[in-house]
């Protein structure tokens, strides 16, 4: 029994992983998809509005906590303009510059940002394997957009390139405050529940203070990619990555960000045509590297350092 337990153990994190990362690694197209006639803003605001509201009543029927303090509800305000609002914009309006997978691959950035912002906001010293990562991962997207960098021109390329680094750092400080929000007791699904209310909120303020006005596709092309996007994007994947975290624990439930950019290069390469080049072979290869450098501890590192060594010496 303990042996068939362990393996239904196994299997079922294997399934929470592989949806996971099959999920957020498919949502960087139906962005795509959603690239129609109806605004990317627009298409934020109806995106995460209704997740919230998904979210919030399945809080209500499980009979979850749903009063907070205004001053906690001042930081879900906060997580949700940023990590649900103005991130989401970024990443919509780069993928109308990119293709998704590349778009997946910048905002990989966000483990070398979140290294940043818990130093400057929080004091936490950034370790050496941090440090190297995040070089290696600059590095690599330097790599890949080696050709739009050398232009020195504004060139469709650094235009994607800037709105999703602008977007994955936004992304940084919404996960940042969402740590705080979870250290304050404010469970994450409630604050997310809220946090995607305010985001939501707020891209609908920005698209019709900017003079946007009220449109939809009511196509399925349309329809089909908000609703995947809202419900499993939004509610699904983030359900089976948090049950994920609570029996394998965040440190190794994380490495899921290192599988969600292949799949979306995969993704793009089916159906985008998204031309490899060696460059940017390389320079993803580069990033997933440094990201894999950030996750791991730095005794798994050290071990697997002093194993190529007797390896290499043997040979």
């Amino acid at each position: 029994m303990p042996v068939f337990a362990s393996v239904c153990f196994i299997m079922f994190n294997f399934i929470l992983y592989a949806a996971a990362a099959l999920i957020w690694g498919s949502t960087w197209f139906g962005i795509k998809l959603q690239l129609t006639q109806v605004p990317p803003i627009l298409s934020v605001g109806y995106r995460f509005c209704l997740a919230s509201m998904i979210l919030l009543v399945y809080c209500y029927f499980t009979k979850r906590r749903l009063k907070f303090t205004l001053y906690d509800h001042r930081f879900m305000m906060i997580q949700g303009f940023t990590l649900f609002g103005l991130s989401y914009i970024m990443s919509y309006l780069a993928t109308s510059y990119l293709t998704s997978g590349l778009v997946a691959v910048i905002y990989c950035t966000i483990l070398m940002w979140n290294i940043l912002n818990l130093r400057l906001f929080m004091g936490q010293p950034v370790a050496w394997r941090a440090f190297g990562g995040g070089i290696l991962g600059l590095s690599g997207i330097c790599m890949v957009f080696w050709h739009d960098l050398s232009a020195f021109t504004a060139t469709r390329g650094l235009i994607g390139l800037g709105m999703g680094l602008v977007g994955s750092y936004l992304a940084s400080l919404g996960n940042i405050v969402g740590s705080r929000n979870a250290r304050a007791g404010v469970p994450v699904t409630q604050a997310n529940a809220y946090g995607m209310a305010y985001g939501g909120l707020l891209t609908l303020a920005i698209h019709f203070g900017s003079g946007g006005a009220l449109t939809m596709d009511w196509s399925i092309g349309y329809l089909g990619p908000m609703l995947y996007l809202t419900i499993f994007g939004s509610v699904v994947a983030f359900g089976c990555y948090m049950l994920l975290i609570g029996r394998i624990g965040a440190e190794y439930a994380a490495y899921v960000t290192l599988l969600m950019p292949l799949i979306a290069l995969i993704i793009s390469t089916l159906f985008e045509n998204y031309q490899w080049t060696l460059n940017a072979g390389i320079g993803i290869t580069i990033v997933l590297a440094g990201n894999l450098v950030i996750l791991t501890p730095a005794e798994t590192l050290c071990r697997a350092y002093r194993q190529t060594r007797r390896i290499y010496a043997a040979g």
